[in-house]
């Protein structure tokens, strides 16, 4: 639970600094937040829950 809590509190911090800086227009990140929560409520999620943790914990090894 911190694992995904602190994901996302860092992906939303990146969103706001892409969105600041004019990279992302707020419309192109709204679209990808509800895309996400999409996905997250299909048969794929417990693979993509799994393949992140598995990249949390390599770049933990480090």
């Amino acid at each position: 639970m911190a694992l995904s809590v602190s994901a996302a509190v860092l992906l939303g911090i990146v969103v706001i600094v892409l969105i600041k800086g004019g990279n992302v227009r707020v419309g192109s990140a709204l679209a990808c937040t509800l895309f996400g929560f999409t996905l997250a409520a299909t048969g794929m999620a417990p693979a993509i829950n799994s393949g992140l943790t598995s990249v949390a914990g390599l770049l933990s090894s480090f």
